[in-house]
This record gives C-alpha cells, structure tokens and sequence, in this order.
C-alpha cells in the first residue's frame, strides 16, 4: 500500500506556511497516535511526529497519514532551512487542493 505522510507547517508569525508530503510503499498502516521517524524531520526541531489522522482509500491502495502541524521558527530554525531539509530528504510540496480526507 502507498502510504503518504502529510505534515504542515508554517512560520510563527504565520506569514510562511508549506504542505509537504512523502510516499512509502508499506505493508504497515499508521494509526492515530503512532510516533513516525524520517531523516527528512530536523533534529533541531523534533525526531517524530504524531499520526493525527489517517485516510484509506481503498480503490488507489493508499493510506493518506496527517502528522502534527508543525510552528518552526521556535527552535532555532528558520523556515527556509526545515523547508530545505524536507525536500533534501525526499519531501515535495503539496498543493492544497489535493484529496487530503477531508
């Protein structure tokens, strides 16, 4: 199954913010309160982030995964530079108007 992680995030004045997303292939489905790991999340920031909502689509075989909402710009990051990382480490932009289990 295609499970895309999903996280967004935005500056702390709010006047930046982003939708990124990844895609496994996993036979392992998430759960709402899952931890989740990915060298993308910048280790000044946090290591994981918590599964917040999850969306089968059965038809595509692909699980949408929310993670937590992420605030940069409180850790001594800035949003570039977590932006940056992300997509050093396989993340992509996301427009907003994709399916998101809405």
């Amino acid at each position: 199954m295609n499970i895309q992680l999903l996280v967004f995030f935005h500056s702390s004045d709010h006047s930046k913010q982003e939708l990124m997303g990844k895609t496994y292939e996993s036979d392992i489905r998430p759960i709402i309160g899952d931890i989740i790991h990915d060298p993308g999340f910048h280790s000044k920031f946090h290591n994981g982030y918590e599964v917040v909502k999850v969306t089968l689509d059965y038809s595509n075989n692909e699980c949408l995964v929310s993670l937590s909402p992420l605030v940069v710009e409180l850790q001594e990051i800035t949003f570039e530079e977590y932006a940056e990382h992300l997509r050093e480490h396989g993340w992509s932009s996301i427009k907003k108007d994709v399916r998101l289990g809405n």
